[in-house]
């Protein structure tokens, strides 16, 4: 393995945000800064909700120049969404956003040619109107020669050269969990010809260098690789959780929560199905099998409502609020779109029959119960399910930095919790192209650097586990 220190460009796309971090990783030492960060923006157009890909690209070159003189880029995302290029590689219109209403009763169509436990039992994939299956569905592909998944497609831009990275794809549902390639069958019957998706990757496989137009626009000299790491962030995040052994949990915070374990096979059962649980595909064979939960989109939306008020104080209010007053379904489809979210929180709790939060203090306190008790049972009903008991609770990503959301997880799981890295998507994208430059022997040893280089904070249980078993028997009674 190489002594020398290596940098690292990770460009990572969440839905609210997209930065470009530079790693500089050696043998005893990791490192992360931000070189830039940009907002990503979507945009309401009259034919629906569009994300600015151009801008997003955009940022990805001003990020790249701002980084410097690196040994590789790799590029994550959030999942699901595409572009489409005709004959000639050229984009046709913006890509279409997750939370656009075009897939509104199509999965109904779809399940009439493939019934929903069938569809589960060979993708193993949790219903989601999103999901790119469904939007394929509904999608007009007259024309279309090519469809890249966002990370795919910027990776397109910068070196010309097409591939569709595995642990993306694993949320299409069109793959196969166990053999972990496309589910031609169930692509066949829905009429969707698979040769739309270029060659599938894997995470650490060469995706080509920057284009000499690239080069010239960010100041960099050539040549510069991109590799394909876990594209999917949740993939790097799931990368990036310094656990040893098995035993662990985690929960990745941000715009969505998602929760659940890493096991070495998909767990397809009906029981699964009905729980609502996904198995996706992380790194070196493993299955993140995983609840994805509304998350802090729920808070985001609401200091939106309130015109941006001082996280920080709203936090130390929110404190002071009699825990688990009023709680709701963090998971509800009913949140799921932006708008309104402070009254649909009230107009939630009033149908339940549960007391209706007023101000912005007894709102976010409602979020944050909800969320803590939404982790509870994703992460008990995981263990179920997976026959994989735990004893710790990993928490990576946005949320660590709400200290109290942490310690709710930690009191609502009876388990003691470990926050960190906040930034785990840009570090599982940096380990994943340093183990492909040597730096890093494997998954192990990544995680193992991780716990000796980043702050990590742990939150152990208190209070009554009681009080939060009954907020969960009045949520599922209500």
């Amino acid at each position: 393995m190489s002594g020398s220190v290596k940098s690292y460009a990770a460009v990572d796309l969440g839905a609210s945000s997209g930065r470009v971090m530079v790693g500089r990783v050696g043998p005893d030492s990791l490192e992360l800064t931000e070189a830039h960060r940009f907002a990503n923006r979507p945009v309401r157009l009259p034919e629906g909700l569009r994300w600015d890909i151009l801008s997003l690209y955009g940022g990805v070159l001003d990020g790249l120049r701002a980084a410097g003189q690196v040994d590789s880029v790799g590029i994550d995302s959030w999942a699901v969404d595409y572009g489409l290029l005709d004959a000639d590689g050229r984009l046709l219109g913006n890509p279409v956003h997750y939370r656009d209403s075009r897939t509104e009763g199509v999965a109904e169509k779809v399940w009439a040619t493939v019934p929903a436990p069938e569809l589960y039992a060979a993708t193993g994939l949790q219903y989601a109107p999103f999901n790119t299956l469904y939007q394929l569905v509904a999608d007009q592909l007259a024309g279309v020669e090519r469809l890249l998944l966002v990370p795919d497609l910027l990776t397109y831009w910068l070196t010309g050269e097409q591939g569709t990275e595995l642990t993306n794809a694993s949320t299409t549902q069109l793959i196969d969990p166990r053999t972990r390639g496309w589910s031609y069958d169930i692509a066949s019957r829905l009429g969707i010809d698979l040769e739309l998706f270029a060659p599938l990757r894997q995470p650490g496989d060469p995706a080509g260098l920057l284009r000499p137009e690239v080069l010239e626009e960010t100041g960099l000299r050539g040549p510069v690789p991109v590799t394909a790491v876990g594209s999917h962030d949740t993939a790097s995040a799931v990368a990036a959780v310094p656990a040893s052994g098995e035993r662990f949990a985690y929960i990745c915070t941000g715009t969505w929560s998602l929760a659940g374990l890493e096991l070495d096979a998909p767990v397809l059962t009906e029981e699964s199905r009905a729980a609502n649980f996904t198995n996706e595909l992380g790194l070196d064979g493993t299955v993140r099998y995983l609840r994805n939960i509304m998350g802090l989109w729920l808070l985001q939306e609401c200091v939106r409502a309130w015109g941006d008020p001082d996280l920080g104080e709203l936090l130390l209010e929110a404190a002071k609020v009699p825990a688990l007053r009023s709680v709701v379904d963090a998971g509800d489809a009913r949140f799921l779109a932006p708008g309104r979210m402070p009254e649909r929180i009230a107009e939630a709790c009033l149908a339940s029959g549960q007391p209706v939060p007023s101000s912005p203090a007894e709102i976010t306190r409602c979020i944050l119960d909800s969320l803590a008790l939404a982790h509870r049972k994703a992460v008990e009903e995981a263990q179920r399910l997976a026959d994989h008991p735990v004893d710790v609770v990993h928490v990576v990503g946005g949320g660590t930095r709400n200290a109290l959301l942490c310690q709710l997880t930690a009191d609502a799981c009876g388990l003691p919790v470990v926050a960190g890295p906040t930034e785990a998507a840009a570090l599982g994208n940096v380990l994943v192209q340093a183990r492909a430059h040597g730096l890093v022997s494997d998954l192990a040893g990544g995680r193992e650097l991780l716990t000796r280089t980043q702050p990590l904070t742990r939150y152990e249980p208190q209070g009554d586990p009681a009080r939060w078993r009954e907020a969960q028997a009045r949520l599922a009674g209500s």
